[in-house]
């Protein structure tokens, strides 16, 4: 099942969690996981030119494996980002120490950060904990949420997702973090997916490609990249179940967690107090669709509106005609729930009072009709509030 439904555990994963003190606030920093048998993998990552050193090095890992992976070691509260060559070393240092200790090579352990920028990662103290995140491991559904907990930064809370395969032998699991720093270049968030069939690291890159462009890529919070993006998805094989024999049942139920794990991520986005499901119909491309999309997402005066519950449409069909699409405004219509409250670019007859209900519920429906063909996208967004400035005002450095 699906956020709050059972966690169906794939086969060959253990988790643990510890607490390094890289967190201010005391609260778990370290999270590992370990596949016995070593997985294959593949990753995509952040599109920002500013990266981090675990990405950096992950990237490089990978390319070296061929796509296997034996551990996944991951620090929260900082993201290891803007270090320099000393942050790369501290990177490798985490990865070799880890290896040694789990006799695996070390290029099989793959790293990742979150967290605050341009500070040095404590090495020490993470490093001192590595015997005891390997010794408590275990394969529970606790231990993964542990793990979920761990990996946490300015998250209320864990984001998982998970889906049996139908033949009842194999599932998929994901974990992941995100509340920030949220723009569909990837979107900014660490995610873990983790699956007991067997498949070859070319066929788990065509797949979560595919995932990701439906899911993570049609989402935004706050407009901004950022420079740890990382979506990993492991396959230890040990149920026995091979990839080319649920081929299409693996791409849906994989398509499916993404969707998800990224309305959850959207959901738990930074002061958000309505989730926006934005529909771009009519466009021409469904590359026209998402650049509209975009516009409008990242509009300010269209987020503080939706933060007021205000059914200000003309802002909306505003970001929508500067989107870089050549649309005619006089074909363009806009929806509030089941309303529409502007018809061929101009007003139409609407209740305010039902537009404004509409948007002050936790979950809101607008469309956005371009008049220019058939294709169409759904996007996940959210309004902008005091919370969100707050929290990142008070975000420290």
């Amino acid at each position: 099942m699906i956020a709050s439904g059972p966690i169906f555990l794939p086969k060959g994963f253990k988790f643990s969690a510890a607490t390094a003190g890289i967190k201010s606030s005391g609260k778990p920093d370290i999270g590992l996981i370990i596949s016995d048998p070593i997985a294959s993998a593949s990753a995509v990552f952040t599109k920002n030119l500013v990266v981090a050193a675990p990405v950096q090095v992950g990237r490089a890992s990978l390319a070296k494996s061929n796509g296997r992976v034996g551990a996944v070691i991951v620090n929260s509260g900082n993201a290891n980002c803007a270090t320099g060559a000393a942050g790369i070393r501290n990177c490798k240092t985490v990865c070799a120490e880890t290896a040694r200790l789990l006799k695996l090579r070390t290029e099989e352990v793959f790293p990742s950060s979150t967290g605050i920028i341009g500070v040095q990662l404590p090495v020490e103290p993470l490093l001192l904990q590595l015997k005891f995140l390997i010794s408590t491991a275990g394969a529970s559904v606790d231990h993964l949420r542990r793990f979920s907990e761990a990996i946490l930064t300015t998250d209320s809370k864990p984001k998982l997702a998970s889906v049996p395969l139908r033949s009842g032998r194999g599932a998929i699991t994901g974990v992941a973090k995100g509340a920030g720093m949220i723009h569909p270049q990837l979107a900014t968030m660490l995610v873990y997916l983790l699956t007991d069939v067997a498949a070859t690291p070319a066929a788990l890159r065509s797949s979560l490609r595919n995932a990701c462009n439906e899911s993570f890529n049609a989402i935004s919070i706050d407009g901004d990249t950022s420079t740890n993006d990382t979506v990993l998805l492991l396959a230890s094989g040990a149920s026995g179940v091979r990839y080319a024999s649920v081929g299409k049942e693996f791409d849906q139920a994989l398509l499916e967690i993404c969707r998800s794990l990224a309305e959850q991520i959207v959901a738990d986005g930074e002061g958000v107090q309505h989730l926006i499901r934005l529909r771009i119909e009519q466009a021409k491309t469904r590359g026209e669709a998402l650049q509209v999309a975009r516009a409008i997402s990242h509009s300010l005066l269209v987020k503080t509106a939706w933060a007021g519950a205000d059914p200000n449409w003309g802002r909306i069909l505003a970001a929508a005609g500067r989107s870089g699409v050549a649309l005619d405004p006089k074909r363009v219509s806009v929806l509030i729930g089941s309303q529409m409250v502007c018809r061929n670019g101009v007003a139409s007859v609407f209740s305010e009072k039902a537009a404004h209900e509409e948007l002050s519920k936790a979950e809101c429906k607008v469309e956005v009709r371009l008049g220019r063909g058939k294709a169409s996208l759904e996007f996940l967004t959210t309004d902008l509030t005091t919370e969100y400035v707050r929290i990142n005002a008070d975000y420290p450095t």
